[in-house]
């Protein structure tokens, strides 16, 4: 990257492949209403349907611009980063993460706090359930896929959250080696 290529994002929302992306099936419900049997915060009224509050919330940010950012031909990303980024070579470096703790080698990739902070309803955080990891459920499904919808990483990662197993893990870790060998640009 180049420098300060966090503080330029705010002039490259245009490029955001996840901007309006979301190709997923909108829920008709709230899962935490329907997992409770009964409101899980105040009932209002929106498009003549009752709804509770979180909910209201929920869909509102479904139409917001993306969580997550990914841009085609990111300008901030020099000719050596792109190179580091399509071979995984950049990853390298997580492997100390990984030998001192800090990480495991599978589990939801970890998010700049800027992204972390959009994810904190009910419906989303169930991925900070899992560990922190190198490689994961989305990376083996979709890396480099251009039509991977943020709803569908967010699934994702709360699928793996939810139902991390030593046999998943294995499974992933065996599909790793295929993704890194993609010619796609991630």
């Amino acid at each position: 990257m180049i420098p300060d290529a966090d503080k330029k994002m705010s002039n490259m929302t245009h490029l955001n492949l996840y901007a309006g992306a979301n190709t997923l099936e909108i829920p008709t419900e709230c899962p935490d209403c329907k997992r409770l049997g009964s409101p899980c915060s105040p009932i209002m009224f929106s498009d003549n349907k009752k709804i509770c509050e979180n909910f209201h919330f929920f869909l509102q940010d479904l139409e917001k611009q993306g969580i997550f950012f990914k841009a085609k031909d990111d300008p901030r990303i020099s000719k050596v980063g792109k190179f580091l980024r399509n071979s995984s070579i950049d990853e390298l470096p997580q492997l100390i993460n990984i030998l001192k703790g800090d990480m495991s080698l599978v589990g939801n990739r970890p998010l700049p706090l800027y992204e972390a902070e959009m994810l904190t309803t009910d419906s989303r955080a169930f991925r900070f359930l899992a560990p922190a990891g190198l490689t994961g459920l989305w990376q083996v499904t979709k890396r480099g896929k251009k039509d991977m919808s943020e709803a569908e990483r967010i699934a994702l990662d709360n699928n793996y959250a939810l139902n991390h197993s030593l046999l998943l893990d294995i499974k992933i870790i065996l599909k790793t080696f295929p993704a890194l060998l993609q010619t796609e640009n991630v």
